[in-house]
């Protein structure tokens, strides 16, 4: 079974939005879980956190930044192209606040991670504030969708959109000035950390989803190991999502690098770096 890319859409600096038809994964989703995806039988199987799924039209939407051969691949599809695995929904589903106030705290494409987590608390009454961060206004995602749901606070390094700096630093303001009582913070690693950070002196819980290496996503290959609470666990099956107070963030850092040097070696053969066709570089 192939699965049809429905409609692309450039979000951002090399980053898009697909919408896939995959009807038994539409219906089965919740917040928090994800999909690997394969382009074809020789591709990379890349995991990737479900953003949206329309139950009645049998489709999911995918955000995908293009770093890799894998991802650049992918990033180059277009409507009425099919993809030939979606395999999910895998992981567990978000631990949502009941009721309160909750602040979504997106890095990056991790932004993309938060959006079903913030809507699913909007949609049962939570109060949520958004940061969203990146590192210049063209590289910022899923902005406006994110406003709709809740005050939206922006930051981009370069101060080119939002307040100049980074996101952990508005977390740290947001939690002096007013009662917050979960936080959900997705990202690169040094950003989930420094948030982890900001909440530990208050205990106010705080989830990161860690993008740990994975390749099949039952748990059997083991590559998606991490260390929580000085216990192993496995991101595929165990999370994605941890109380990022216990995660070791140097052990996840160390262990993502394993394969960067063949995936720079990937792009060097294939002649590009992240420039998307029909798109400006």
């Amino acid at each position: 079974m192939n699965y049809p890319v429905v409609r692309r859409e450039p979000l951002a600096r090399d980053v898009v939005r697909l919408e896939v038809r995959a009807p038994r994964v539409a219906l089965k989703r919740r917040p928090g879980q994800f999909v690997i995806v394969r382009l074809d039988d020789h591709a990379e199987r890349i995991p990737l956190t479900i953003a949206a799924a329309d139950s009645a039209a049998g489709t999911i939407t995918v955000v995908v930044q293009a770093v890799g051969r894998s991802t650049i691949d992918l990033c180059g599809t277009t409507a009425g192209d099919e993809l030939r695995d979606v395999a999910g929904p895998l992981g567990r589903p978000t631990e949502l606040l009941a009721s309160g106030h909750a602040v979504c705290v997106g890095g990056g494409v991790g932004t993309a991670v938060v959006l079903p987590i913030a809507t699913a608390l909007a949609e049962q009454g939570v109060r949520v504030t958004c940061i969203v961060g990146a590192r210049s206004r063209d590289r910022l995602v899923l902005a406006a969708e994110l406003s709709a749901l809740g005050t939206l606070l922006v930051c981009t390094d370069d101060g080119s959109a939002g307040r100049a700096g980074v996101v952990s630093d508005v977390l740290a303001d947001v939690c002096a000035a007013e009662q917050v009582d979960a936080v959900y913070a997705v990202g690169p690693v040094p950003m989930m950390r420094a948030c982890a950070e900001v909440t530990r002196p208050s205990a106010i819980p705080t989830t990161v989803s860690l993008n740990a290496i994975m390749v099949d996503g039952t748990g059997m290959c083991g590559g998606c190991r991490v260390s929580v609470g000085g216990r192993t666990a496995y991101a595929c099956v165990d999370g994605p999502e941890f109380d990022g107070h216990l995660v070791d963030f140097d052990s996840l850092a160390d262990r993502l690098t394993t394969y960067r040097d063949f995936e720079h070696a990937a792009v060097g053969s294939a002649g590009t770096a992240c420039r998307l066709p029909g798109e400006a570089s």
